[in-house]
């Protein structure tokens, strides 16, 4: 498949895709690898990522070229992207204290019970085009240095950080077959699905893609976790910082082209907030649109010429359907990238809940604004969106925080924070229709994911003993 640079168009690589022949030599190769690096001790495992995250600090430059040349985003958004999944590899350097088991001695007379955590076997990744390097990182560090092994199935729209991030991993130790990459698109995730060898799959993208591998690998057994879409609200009661609130949103909702399952897409106006509307317009405005390589870019393009079309598409429609078009950001020319999928901040106002700009999870540079009379009418709309990945409250009213973040069924909740994406000492926690399976990624979730209980019962007397054990139902101790 062909590799574009979003803000021109032009072809910067091919990749092959994966045959089914070369799909089922990663598998084979993780399996291979698996027996001896299950075998290697915790604590080596982890002086593997610690040089691996030296590497990966010492390269960020070159990764954020990548993502920006294959993604579009800014090179300072990309840096970033780098640096989150940098903090989950850090994390993976101390895991050990996450993999302990648990122990109860003397639960009857020379016999004791032990649990011990352990990998799985081979794990496979299915990552987006919109975080190259944030995603693969929460996936395969996590699952190697728990003693797995991976075979990881980057975005064919964006390889070329999962590419690099590999030839790093090798140099910091990583031993062959212990991550592996594959190419392409449908077939090679359902060979990776239906791999017997493969026990679990972890996948961050859409909701009909997430829906489908859920399906098809948890058929045939599988743990899956699968970070879906999202419609993310902020509630704006008029107490809020004005300034500060505005400036927090238009760069939630427009950073990164609005390419971020945790984009800040719509906004609720609760009361005398609805007077904020020209300010937000204002604010989106000024933010200037181009490639990501050109200093004071705020803004880069959208991934391909189709998903400008749809995002184009979607705002017409809205509009027909009774949105007030605030900030119309369609048929952007950009000068000197006049073939680049280029699309304005769009601002639509007067939206209701079943207009398809608050339906439809755009993926582009669109806020929907919509109204609310009370902070409980406001609450009501974010619980009856089928969505679960993220919320924000912007108020300086505690208890009127307090309640929001009691009472909304979101999983995860930011209190004058735009984006709460939890750091890797927690977990990523999306719920309702944002996820499928119950497992998070990273965190003490990705540590529980990525490693099954064994459970060992042993009877070793030294007081003398002459029964091991008959026809009825074992029971310890006096009943």
């Amino acid at each position: 498949s062909h590799v574009t640079n979003p803000a021109t168009n032009e072809t910067i690589a091919t990749v092959p895709e994966s045959t089914p022949a070369e799909v089922k030599q990663a598998i084979d190769a993780a399996a291979e690898a698996f027996p001896g690096w299950k075998q290697v001790p915790v604590q080596q495992r982890q002086r593997i990522m610690l040089e691996y995250q030296s590497l990966i600090r010492q390269h960020t430059e070159d990764l954020a070229y990548w993502i920006t040349l294959e993604n579009g985003k800014t090179l300072s958004d990309a840096r970033g992207d780098v640096f989150r999944g940098l903090e989950v590899v850090e994390t993976a350097c101390n895991l050990a204290d996450k993999l302990m088991g648990e122990t109860l001695a003397g639960i009857a007379s020379d016999m004791d019970c032990t649990s011990y955590r352990q990998p799985l076997g081979v794990c496979a990744g299915i990552a987006p085009f919109n975080f190259p390097a944030m995603i693969p990182l929460w996936m395969f560090p996590v699952a190697c240095t728990a003693g797995n092994t991976f075979v990881l199935k980057p975005s064919e729209k964006t390889p070329g950080a999962s590419l690099l991030l590999a030839e790093l991993a090798q140099q910091a130790g990583l031993p062959d077959g212990v991550l592996n990459v594959v190419h392409g698109s449908n077939n090679v995730v359902n060979q990776l699905c239906d791999a017997p060898e493969i026990r679990a799959v972890s996948f961050v993208g859409s909701n009909q893609a997430g829906e489908a591998i859920f399906a098809r690998a948890a058929a045939t057994g599988k743990r899956v976790q699968a970070n879906l879409g999202a419609k993310n609200h902020a509630a704006i009661l008029p107490d809020a910082n004005r300034e500060a609130t505005v400036k927090a949103l238009v760069g939630a909702a427009f950073g990164a082209a609005g390419q971020r399952c945790m984009a800040l897409s719509a906004v609720i106006l609760v009361g005398e907030a609805r007077s904020w509307l020209p300010d937000l317009v204002q604010a989106a405005t000024q933010l200037t649109i181009g490639s990501g390589f050109d200093e004071g870019v705020d803004v880069g393009p959208l991934i391909s010429s189709e998903s400008k079309d749809q995002v184009e598409q979607i705002v017409t429609q809205a509009v027909k359907e009774g949105a007030t078009l605030s900030l119309d950001g369609r048929g952007t020319i950009v000068e000197g990238y006049e073939h680049g999928n280029f699309v304005r901040p769009t601002i639509l106002s007067n939206v209701t809940t079943d207009n398809i700009a608050y339906r439809t999870e755009i993926f582009g540079p669109v806020l929907v604004c919509l109204e609310a009379e009370t902070l409980e009418e406001a609450m009501d709309m974010i619980q009856q969106n089928p969505y679960g990945n993220g919320c924000a409250i912007f108020t300086q009213n505690g208890a009127a925080a307090r309640k929001f973040q009691n009472e909304i069924d979101v999983g995860q909740v930011g209190i004058n924070v735009p984006i709460p994406v939890p750091l890797p000492m927690f977990s990523f926690t999306g719920n309702r229709g944002s996820i499928r399976g119950d497992v998070h990624f990273y965190g003490k979730q990705g540590v529980q994911f990525y490693t099954q209980i064994k459970t060992v019962t042993s009877n070793w007397p030294y007081h003398g003993t002459d029964s091991l054990g008959g026809v009825t139902m074992p029971t310890v101790g006096k009943q």
